[in-house]
């Protein structure tokens, strides 16, 4: 099954967060996913990542397949966009990743589930808040 990660948990991991690496080991050893991410979540690691953290970040980044980017999606997103952005705070990034798991099949994971309020769209929280 397609699972699309979403950028705060891959966040998460880099910055060496115990449960994202427990969530990570999980979600490989039980080789029942195929790992995605979407080209916004990309875009947000691999632009404000420092020097210092490339090749960690660049590695990690290869066991996911991105999601592209093409007019079908973006104009999907967008209607994501205009009707969830004011009651959930649904933000570019996150209507492109939900777009993109409706298109594909697959689910969302991620720490901030409000924002994916859509229906159909299957999504579920990362790992649970202490």
């Amino acid at each position: 099954m397609k699972v699309f990660i979403d950028s705060d948990v891959i966040i998460w991991f880099l910055r060496g967060d115990m449960k994202a690496n427990d969530f990570f080991k999980a979600i490989c050893a039980s080789k029942q996913h195929e790992l995605w991410t979407g080209a916004l979540q990309r875009i947000e690691i691999v632009f404000y990542m420092r020097k210092s953290e490339e090749k960690e970040t660049m590695k990690f980044l290869s066991l996911f397949k991105t999601h592209p980017l093409d007019e079908k999606l973006i104009d999907s997103a967008g209607e994501i966009y205009r009707k969830w952005n004011p009651s959930h705070g649904t933000d570019i990034p996150d209507a492109v990743l939900a777009a993109a798991a409706l298109h594909s099949g697959g689910k969302i994971l991620t720490l901030n589930t409000r924002h994916y309020p859509i229906p159909d769209l299957a999504v579920e929280k990362a790992w649970k808040a202490d």
